[in-house]
């Protein structure tokens, strides 16, 4: 058997794809010297990213693999199911929004790309399209807990694994805690559209046209309100970590 035949042949990139790709590392490239020549990366930093990007993929990918556990193959035949950041990273919210949060010296937010979910697959989509949409901050608490107890059991040592699991910790509180806001298109929406009466429908399908909008909103206008509602959170964390100081 020739080398031919026992390799199943791949599929080529599409030219758009590989447009996409070179945009977004030109964007972290220019973003990465933009930052070093601002003095706004230093070891802290770097940890947080490397906590805070797989983090955000993670909870897009959850999304796609309980639809799929339930019937809907649409992320899979889309290539998200993987742990390939490129795939998954969306280049203002990935990338430009926390870049330009982190040098304002503000608390970065981003996003990945979300996932394609075709609810009209699910097998019983009234139900199942809310622990697609809550599958996100789950997989963020999951991570949470684990940091919690590789803290209190583990007794981590060096500065940098403490300051790991504490970023570990605090970041995905804040991804989960966010993503649960019950606002459109955020993964807490979906708890709302399914106890939403019928004949508040059409007045909800026209505001969540303009949520993003509201979003960006409150995460720009008042950047306190998020770590507000995450305080609570945050101190339920430190307890279970056997952390004894205040965020």
């Amino acid at each position: 058997m020739t080398d031919a035949a026992q390799k199943p042949p791949t599929t080529p990139v599409s030219p758009r794809v590989a447009r996409e790709r070179l945009i977004v590392v030109a964007l972290l490239v220019g973003l990465a010297v933009l930052a070093i020549s601002r003095g706004a990366i230093d070891r802290d930093s770097v940890i947080f990213i490397a906590v805070i990007v797989p983090s955000v993929i993670l909870h897009e990918i959850s999304h796609g693999a309980v639809a799929y556990l339930f019937g809907d193959d649409t992320a899979k035949r889309a290539g998200r199911l993987t742990l390939n950041p490129l795939v998954h990273i969306d280049p203002m919210g990935t990338i430009v929004m926390p870049t330009l949060l982190a040098l304002a010296h503000a608390t970065p937010f981003g996003f990945a790309k979300p996932v394609p979910v075709n609810v009209g697959k699910l097998r019983h989509p009234r139900n199942e399209s809310l622990l697609v949409s809550l599958a996100g901050p789950a997989t963020n608490y999951t991570l949470a807990l684990l940091a919690a107890a590789a803290w209190r059991f583990g007794n981590p040592h060096g500065e940098i694994m403490g300051t790991f699991l504490l970023e570990l910790g605090i970041g995905n509180v804040f991804l989960g805690t966010f993503n649960l806001l019950p606002v459109p298109p955020l993964d807490g929406s979906g708890l709302l559209e399914r106890i939403l009466p019928e004949s508040m429908w059409p007045g909800y399908l026209q505001f969540r046209r303009y949520s993003m909008v509201l979003v960006f909103f409150v995460v720009f206008g008042f950047p306190g309100v998020i770590e507000k509602v995450a305080n609570p959170v945050y101190r339920v964390w430190l307890h279970l970590a056997g952390l004894h100081f205040s965020l």
